[in-house]
């Protein structure tokens, strides 16, 4: 495809990220919708909320087969992510997908041999790969010396609306997979060591989700260079909120922290902007003198122009055009998405079995 082609983009999933991403290719003049996808109303709403008459489908093959769209954005439960994939690709289409990839990994590797069969572009939304306040958190996070200490955790105190989105997601997922695949590429990334073996715990706290699935979840990564990492997620109306934004890691060297004060705040934990803020990151510098009193005062870090979460997945897009117009190489991007969706997995086995899961 030249670079100056308009791509005709079919837009499966009207909820919460896929009206993000429809509002991205709404206002890009590179892409044109050409559909909306959706069982409910949202993909009406959605219309509305863009001032637009786009076409309106409740069944992808139809929308596929009346569209003959170039791209798919796909942003529906993840236990329909390969089935649809799978029927985009088939119909020779690039496709956006958020994550994770599949809700398995042999979905995730079927996937991914279509795409090189059909030799079509699959970019995985993961949101904090596109973030500066994130790219800069890990950055500086590489500055401690090794091995790190990672902690981190992403608390969502649930209700209305947001409780019907995470009961839905749990009917396939658990929070530490939907979730945690987000912050489990963000060690790998700041580490760059191999993986050796996760153990994980979890609590059913609610009769409202299936009785061998949880709705909050702790796990804990050993990686090669001696690092650590530990990251937490629950769901749900019952979920506290004090401390519910923890992004923080430390090293030989010193530790690096994101405060966000506004929205670390309370009521703040299911708002989905509030995921992706930084506002400001801390240095601390861990060099003492003979005394044992540190030699230099902690750094602030100001990130108060950082993008909202509307223009991260403006940027997302962004990436994706360019891969399909620059036939940009992808295979580190859909090695990590795998590699961080496998660990993931593994801890959903460690709390379903009890034991600590070695890594291949």
């Amino acid at each position: 495809m030249s670079k100056q082609s308009t791509l005709k983009i079919l837009v499966v999933g009207c909820g919460n990220m896929g009206a993000s991403h429809a509002k991205a290719y709404h206002s890009m003049p590179e892409f044109e919708i050409c559909g909306l996808v959706a069982r409910g109303e949202s993909k009406i709403k959605l219309n509305q909320d863009l001032g637009a008459t786009y076409p309106l489908f409740t069944d992808l093959a139809e929308a596929l087969t009346e569209t003959k769209p170039d791209a798919v954005c796909i942003s529906t439960y993840p236990d329909t992510h390969e089935a649809f994939a799978l029927a985009a690709l088939d119909a020779d289409c690039h496709i956006f997908i958020e994550k994770p990839l599949a809700d398995t990994i042999t979905g995730c590797e079927n996937i991914l041999q279509k795409a090189k069969e059909k030799n079509k572009k699959v970019v995985v939304g993961y949101i904090l790969r596109h973030h500066p306040s994130w790219i800069r958190f890990i950055e500086e996070s590489q500055k401690l010396g090794k091995p790190l200490v990672m902690r981190m955790n992403l608390n969502q105190q649930s209700q209305g609306y947001m409780w019907d989105v995470h009961r839905n997601l749990m009917k396939s997922l658990s929070p530490i997979v939907d979730c945690g695949v987000h912050y489990i590429d963000v060690m790998c990334q700041m580490t760059r060591s191999k993986p050796l073996s996760v153990s994980a715990i979890g609590a059913r706290l609610t009769e409202d989700i299936a009785e061998d699935n949880y709705n909050y979840g702790q796990l804990q990564i050993r990686f090669e260079d001696g690092s650590v990492g530990w990251y937490e997620a629950g769901w749900g109306p019952m979920v506290s909120e004090t401390a519910f934004f923890v992004k923080d890691v430390f090293g030989p060297k010193g530790a690096v922290s994101i405060v966000a004060k506004d929205a670390g705040a309370s009521g703040k934990s299911d708002n989905v902007d509030s995921h992706t803020k930084t506002e400001s990151i801390r240095v601390h510098h861990a060099d003492i003198d003979e005394k044992n009193n540190f030699t230099e005062a902690d750094t602030w870090i100001d990130m108060k122009d950082e993008p909202g979460h509307q223009e991260l997945c403006d940027r997302e897009q962004a990436y994706f055009l360019k891969a399909i117009q620059y036939d940009v190489d992808l295979t580190d991007h859909l090695q990590d998405a795998v590699n961080s969706l496998k660990i993931a997995f593994a801890c959903d086995e460690s709390v379903k079995t009890g034991k600590i899961i070695p890594l291949d």
